[in-house]
């Protein structure tokens, strides 16, 4: 486990979720020190479900390196992950807060709702764009909202302030995936730290096919259906050429736009500070980025 975990660690990541906790306790001027348990009790969580991520996707790259299944193989990816799930619940419950406990109660049970609903979804061609977005909102955004939360429900903030911080998790989380959907057509490896195109080998619809799928031309539109059914990535310059042409990637970076124009309309009742800067600031990255 040790091993694992070590090489997980030291492969980076930027660090986004248990930043959210650190950045909303301060902005909520919160001055104690339980805000370092519940982000490292976040990160554990995501750590997680990227190990149990990568055997389900048969994904051989994350990070830039080899993913832990690639290197030490399923089995122990898979354990690895439950440990880590299990021992954030124990640090959690030492912070002894039951509104801690129900939201990362909730938000790991969505977490792997989402998770069904995305394998629910893989090489099926005529996936909506609500549906895809719902499984977004579950998979990802649901723990930057937790994150987020944790951060002001710790700094004993009203409700209508962790509602706030909701929202902003919600929509920050939502801005990352989509700009992700749209480096996984336009990026390159050694900036994503992933293989490019792995979202079409594992014949998952995401939000620039699906746009195709409605957009295109009828030729397009069946080239897209036969690469999501049967997972093929050797037509992957066309789909590109076709995605591009389309304007299905403007279309899916203007979606993220909106979303953290959200994310930064719901923090704007929190008083100034550098830490609501920074998560402004934040909301402007997930979506001017490269990697």
């Amino acid at each position: 486990m040790n091993q694992i975990a070590e090489y997980i660690i030291s492969a980076g990541g930027k660090r986004l979720r248990p930043v959210l906790v650190l950045l909303m306790a301060r902005a909520c001027g919160y001055t104690g020190d339980k805000h370092h348990e519940l982000a490292a009790v976040i990160e554990f969580i995501h750590t997680a479900t990227l190990l149990h991520d990568d055997v389900v996707d048969e994904s051989s790259l994350r990070r830039g390196r080899q993913t832990a299944n690639a290197l030490f193989g399923n089995a122990a990816s898979v354990l690895v992950g439950d440990f880590l799930y299990s021992r954030a619940f124990q640090m959690m419950v030492a912070v002894d807060n039951a509104r801690v406990m129900q939201i990362v109660a909730d938000a790991t049970n969505v977490i792997a709702e989402g998770e069904v609903l995305q394998l629910l979804n893989m090489h099926n061609p005529d996936v909506s764009e609500e549906s895809y977005l719902q499984v977004i909102r579950s998979k990802t955004a649901k723990l930057f909202e937790a994150a987020a939360q944790l951060g002001v429900l710790i700094a004993d903030a009203d409700d209508d302030v962790i509602e706030a911080a909701g929202e902003y998790g919600r929509s920050l989380g939502t801005a990352f995936q989509l700009i992700d959907d749209v480096l996984d057509y336009s990026g390159n490896a050694s900036d994503i730290g992933k293989n490019v195109g792995d979202d079409l080998r594992e014949g998952k619809p995401t939000l620039p096919l699906i746009y195709l799928m409605s957009h295109g031309t009828p030729e397009q539109r069946q080239l897209v259906r036969s690469c999501i059914e049967n997972g093929d990535e050797q037509h992957f310059d066309e789909i590109l050429a076709a995605i591009t042409s389309s304007g299905a990637l403007n279309y899916t970076r203007h979606e993220a736009e909106k979303a953290a124009q959200r994310a930064a309309a719901a923090i704007a009742g929190l008083p100034n500070s550098q830490f609501k800067d920074s998560l402004l600031q934040l909301s402007a990255f997930a979506v001017d980025r490269n990697h």
